[in-house]
């Protein structure tokens, strides 16, 4: 008797993937297609197409500049989070560290606080030492949150690195440092290039601690936030937001085919 089954028949399974992944990302796809609207209301039907909120974007300062605050926050707790997760996933799995299960649950804190309380508490930290609020509150904020999240990537990574390769390379006379950019590096990128994007992606649309430890300089979630009171304002958030869509599909779909190179020259040099 044949398991397959007829094409008006699908699988629950399968129809259940269907379901969850329309009901995720249908609204979304919306974003672009308002962006084209000719309408500064996002509203059905369609009043015609148009270019002309993207030519606004391009000509908000304001908006431009927040754009600009969030990614270079990003940035920097991007590469701060993702190289101390390095070291840390590196100690952890390497080396027998007494109280190695107490350090982590230490560590992963700020995953189970609720962020409101976390950006209380800095906040009166931060007034305590007379530390002004600015972008770099907001990225130091964003790095305590981001640092476990890119630990819980890099220690899945490093689990399974077979750590007679960078004794071979020592006993072949490298130092420590060439063994780590000519074996380890290469072998754990893909983990490094994915905790990169997680933590960037998490500090760019983080909204709660940009809102208690920043200043005068808004991030882009706090921009699109102060917008929705003006509706006129709308249309060109609209338009960024579609342009970012498209070029976080571009980024995400070339990190997988880094990730999809790296298992495969893995899985190569292990035969």
């Amino acid at each position: 008797m044949s398991d397959q089954r007829p094409w008006w028949r699908p699988d629950g399974f399968l129809l259940y993937a269907i379901i969850y992944l329309t009901f995720i990302y249908l609204p979304v796809l919306f974003l672009p297609l308002f962006s084209f609207n000719n309408s500064k209301y996002i509203a059905f039907p369609l009043k015609g197409f148009t270019l002309k909120w993207y030519y606004q974007m391009v000509n908000r300062p304001d908006l431009l500049e927040a754009l600009l605050n969030s990614v270079k926050v990003g940035l920097i707790v991007a590469i701060v989070s993702t190289i101390l997760g390095l070291l840390a996933s590196k100690a952890l799995t390497r080396y027998r560290l007494p109280g190695r299960g107490p350090i982590i649950s230490f560590i992963m804190i700020p995953l189970v606080i609720p962020e409101i309380i976390l950006a209380i508490s800095l906040l009166i930290l931060i007034s305590q030492v007379d530390i002004p609020l600015s972008l770099w509150t907001v990225g130091f904020s964003h790095s305590l949150l981001c640092i476990p999240f890119s630990m819980l990537v890099l220690i899945s990574r490093m689990e399974g690195f077979d750590n007679s390769l960078e004794e071979a390379a020592l006993d072949l006379g490298e130092n420590g440092w060439m063994t780590f950019w000519r074996v380890t590096f290469p072998i754990v990128l893909p983990g490094i290039v994915a905790s990169l994007l997680l933590t960037f992606t998490i500090s760019f649309d983080e909204f709660v601690l940009a809102f208690f430890l920043s200043s005068t300089d808004p991030t882009l979630p706090l921009y699109i936030w102060s917008s929705l009171r003006f509706p006129t304002k709308l249309p060109a958030v609209l338009a960024l937001g579609a342009s970012i869509f498209v070029i976080s599909f571009f980024v995400v779909s070339f990190a997988e085919w880094l990730r999809r190179r790296g298992v495969k020259s893995g899985s190569t040099s292990g035969i």
